[in-house]
């Protein structure tokens, strides 16, 4: 005799995931797929909470076993002293490998020229493409979501890329079922997004509810900012403040972190996770069209980067 689960007139199944389940199941899918197909994947490490939610699903997908990859971190020089902490503790607690490519390496053999408003964030991708090349890397794991900007809603969780690196929206290949096509020809690697389909509030309330710790910077602290383009920079040795710019302290927090030279803080007062959340939900901004000078640069700033072989 069979029995069947209890009738539910909402249509709730008493066996169905929660999203946050389900968000993680696919992720965790991902990784043990990557580990499948793949010889040599990385994990892109920044100390980031999209990078550290990364990083928490694949401990998870692979426990009690160690991570099987190690990870990468592009390295401006610009970085929040805050992140760097974060991401050395990271790596020394779990007893993972760490690549640093360092674009600061690359100013100083000549390879690279500093742009004029000393922002290094567009100079992350031929460090990015040389480390991949050196470490003979097949699968490089991002944090990219699809609800951050419109050309990584374009994007497919396993994203091909040719042999300089350079994305091509008409290259992508359908995924129905979670059915994931990792092929590539030698000189080809791709790149994969086990977060994609996440948003921000998606996250944060995974990271509440795994009780993950994130760098201080998150959530609100009085910091010395200044003006400029409508947000809120950090100062630092990459050429701010500048003349007519004058600093002042602030109630602020960072909504998504990269380079100092173009990561805007928001006044805030969210000082807890909880208050994070709700702050989050109010808010019609994404977090890199609030904060992010890189993406201002024009319309098709980040898919222009993208071509070229940025995340």
């Amino acid at each position: 005799m069979t029995t069947s689960a209890p009738f539910d007139p909402g249509g709730h199944s008493p066996f169905a995931l929660s999203h946050l389940d389900a968000l993680e199941s696919e992720a965790v899918h991902i990784f043990r797929e990557v580990a499948g197909e793949f010889e040599r994947p990385v994990i892109l490490f920044s100390g980031g909470k999209d990078s550290i939610v990364m990083l928490h699903l694949a401990l998870k997908a692979f426990a009690p076993a160690a991570v099987p990859f190690s990870l990468l971190h592009v390295d401006t020089g610009h970085n929040f002293p805050e992140v760097l902490d974060y991401r050395d503790r990271a790596v020394e607690r779990h007893g993972l490998r760490l690549h640093v490519a360092s674009v600061q390496d690359f100013i100083d053999r000549g390879e690279l020229r500093e742009r004029p408003d000393g922002t290094r964030n567009p100079l992350q991708t031929v460090p990015l493409l040389d480390a991949i090349e050196k470490g003979r890397f097949d699968a490089v794991f991002g944090g990219g979501r699809r609800d951050e900007e419109k050309a990584r809603a374009k994007e497919r969780v396993f994203s091909l890329r040719d042999e300089f690196g350079g994305w091509d929206p008409r290259r992508q290949r359908p995924e129905l079922w979670q059915l994931y096509n990792g092929k590539h020809s030698p000189g080809e690697h791709v790149r994969v997004f086990p977060l994609s389909n996440w948003t921000e509030l998606d996250v944060w309330q995974y990271i509440a509810r795994e009780k993950i710790e994130l760098p201080a910077i998150y959530y609100a602290h009085e910091r010395e900012v200044f003006a400029r383009s409508g947000m809120w920079l950090a100062p630092g040795e990459w050429g701010g403040p500048k003349d007519g710019e004058s600093l002042e302290r602030r109630q602020v927090r960072y909504r998504t972190v990269g380079d100092m030279s173009c990561t805007g803080a928001v006044d805030s007062d969210a000082d807890t996770i909880e208050a994070v959340i709700a702050e989050i939900a109010a808010s019609r901004l994404t977090e890199r069209g609030a904060t992010r000078a890189d993406d201002k640069m024009s319309e098709a700033a980040m898919e222009d980067r993208k071509r070229e072989g940025y995340f």
